[in-house]
């Protein structure tokens, strides 16, 4: 029976690129996306610093062409992996940051923030965009969070599941069930679904995001959800088919203009927005322009793109979907023809070639587009996070049954060590190894002598293995913690201490914004009303010149870089109120 949890819980779909936050409206009998500060549903996974402040979402990304070595994306692409794992090495030269090896050949990523170099991993980056999701949550719900469902892809190992758990623990968040992204929107989707329908459906969700992909075979009866077989690639997304844009047209900058830009950061982002931007474009028009204004040394950048020539570019990469898919196929033992719905999820699934070559691969089958492919995720994880919480009387009753994605290999002798590895290479140490314990008191019998192994995996996806001799009753058994290369207890209290101090520079930073505002609102209509002749005539000439040299004191101030603290400006606000007093007396309409 699963664990009840006291208190409101979230959902969170934490992206590549984009995350997105939702909460259960009992009133309703549904999860709501919440939208953050700008108005928008889904909030970009980025975090920028600068000598004064930390970004981190809209905010961060708008800035990023302007401050590409200090604005952070791509965090899911690092966390839970080593320093020199290939696909590191070669993100290395797309990101502007600069990303190191550190301790354990951890990937740690440098940036300068208020004139000092900083060291974060990619936990800390991913806490900071899980803090503004549960801030988001929180101004939305009025009142605290701390209980939350995150998702992952389905394809996330040992290492980078525990990663994402430590990163939500950072953030200040009880991660009470990490759950994956493509089982989430078959919860979404079953939910949706079982009103209109009866009996058993095999649902094929194909999850497409920004910077991984998923696919999952589910079993829908009822209120029973049962993942038959999961499929993916955690480096395969809408930023790979981004990437495969960008290099195409550094060619044609460089073959037309004799000019190479891949050495300047801030070219290479600006030019990386508009791809992003034509990719969208290109989903409904077969053709679009991107033009950007001295893009480098002074040079305009005018180019036409056609959806064929992007397809061109990323075909091998859509054929890579496909291949997934049929190998999802293969590990559920089941034909196309059995499959009933095929669910789009993610965004880069409205790409139309995917669409198509899906539908190919489903011998002419419609998609099913009835849910949200940037919400679903969310939605689905809000849905886990209703049914594990004690805070709420009125949510379905769904019964979700997971699998594990990455086949778990056993390498043993007869001298009974017995290494755990997981992962899909037919030899053993071509795959990762978790762990590995000893298995002793077995009696001297002849090679093949057998005994029980089993694996136990938790609602995180976390590993127990025990072995059993059934013999002589030997027994023995590891919890794979996976502490090396994990952020040790002392890290992460560490981390989130540093989380806090962020938090509380936040909070310094919005209450200087606000004294500024007001102490420059004053000053408007302080000066809009020594123009009004009507007020002015009824002060005296002296009077006047103290105001007048008040407020240009008071303008200069605002300009001023070094003055730090909201009591500077709220304290010259309230002498400004006793100078201004003659004009304030003038008329009540002056604010």
């Amino acid at each position: 029976m699963a664990k009840k949890h006291k208190g409101r819980a979230i959902g969170i779909d934490l992206g590549t690129t984009y995350s997105c936050v939702a909460a259960w409206e009992e009133q309703n009998g549904r999860a709501e996306i919440i939208v953050n500060d700008q108005g928008n549903r889904t909030t970009p996974s980025f975090v920028a610093f600068t000598d004064s402040h930390r970004f981190i979402g809209d905010a961060a990304k708008n800035q990023a062409a302007a401050n590409p070595s200090n604005t952070i994306f791509d965090a899911k692409r690092l966390i839970g992996r080593k320093y020199k794992d290939p696909t590191i090495q070669n993100d290395l030269h797309l990101w502007p940051f600069k990303v190191v090896s550190g301790v354990d050949d951890k990937p740690m990523i440098m940036v300068n923030y208020k004139g000092k170099e900083k060291c974060l991993a990619a936990e800390e980056i991913s806490s900071m965009i899980l803090t503004k999701m549960k801030e988001i949550a929180e101004a939305y719900m009025e009142s605290s969070v701390y209980n939350a469902v995150i998702t992952v892809p389905a394809y996330f190992n040992d290492s980078q599941r525990k990663a994402t758990k430590d990163a939500g623990i950072i953030a200040g968040l009880n991660v009470i069930r990490i759950i994956n992204e493509p089982t989430a929107a078959a919860l979404a989707y079953g939910l949706q679904k079982r009103a209109h329908c009866s009996g058993k459906r095999n649902v094929f969700i194909f999850d497409l995001g920004g910077g991984t992909f998923d696919v999952s075979l589910v079993t829908i009866k009822g209120d029973n959800i049962e993942v038959k077989a999961t499929a993916g690639d955690t480096h395969l997304g809408g930023e790979d088919f981004d990437n495969r844009m960008v290099s195409h047209l550094v060619q044609q900058f460089k073959r037309k203009n004799r000019v190479d830009i891949t050495g300047n950061p801030r070219a290479l982002r600006r030019l990386r927005n508009e791809c992003e931007k034509a990719k969208r474009t290109l989903s409904h028009t077969n053709e679009t322009t991107i033009e950007i204004d001295a893009l480098f040394q002074g040079i305009e950048f005018h180019f036409s793109v056609t959806r064929a020539r992007f397809e061109e570019l990323n075909w091998d990469l859509f054929e890579k979907c496909m291949e997934i898919a049929q190998k999802c196929l293969y590990d559920a033992k089941m034909e196309k023809r059995e499959i009933h719905d095929v669910v789009l999820v993610g965004g880069s699934s409205r790409i139309p070639k995917v669409q198509s070559l899906l539908q190919n691969f489903f011998e002419g089958k419609d998609l099913c587009k009835s849910i949200n492919p940037d919400e679903a995720v969310a939605f689905g994880a809000t849905v886990q996070a209703a049914l594990l919480s004690k805070d709420y009387s009125i949510v379905p009753t769904l019964v979700l049954v997971d699998v594990t994605p990455l086949s778990l290999a056993e390498d043993y002798q007869s001298a009974v060590p017995i290494n755990v590895y997981e992962g899909e290479r037919t030899k053993a140490s071509d795959n990762n190894l978790l762990g590995m314990f000893l298995l002793s008191g077995l009696p001297r019998v002849f090679r093949g002598h057998p005994f029980n192994v089993y694996f136990e995996l938790d609602f995180d996806g976390i590993l127990k293995v025990r072995a059993e001799d059934e013999t002589t009753g030997s027994k023995n058994g590891i919890t794979i913690t996976n502490e090396k290369g994990r952020l040790s207890s002392a890290e992460i209290k560490r981390m989130i201490e540093e989380a806090a101090s962020f938090r509380e520079e936040d909070k310094k930073f919005k209450k200087i914004v606000k004294a500024k505002n007001d102490l420059d609102e004053y000053i408007y209509w302080m000066e809009k009303a020594m123009k009004d002749f009507d007020v002015s005539s009824k002060v005296s000439a002296s009077e006047k010149q103290r105001i007048m040299a008040a407020l240009r004191e008071g303008e200069r101030l605002l300009q001023s870089e070094h003055q730090t603290e909201a009591s500077v400006f709220e304290n010259y606000l309230n002498n400004l109120h006793n100078i201004c007093q003659p004009i304030c007396q003038q008329g009540p309409w002056i604010q």
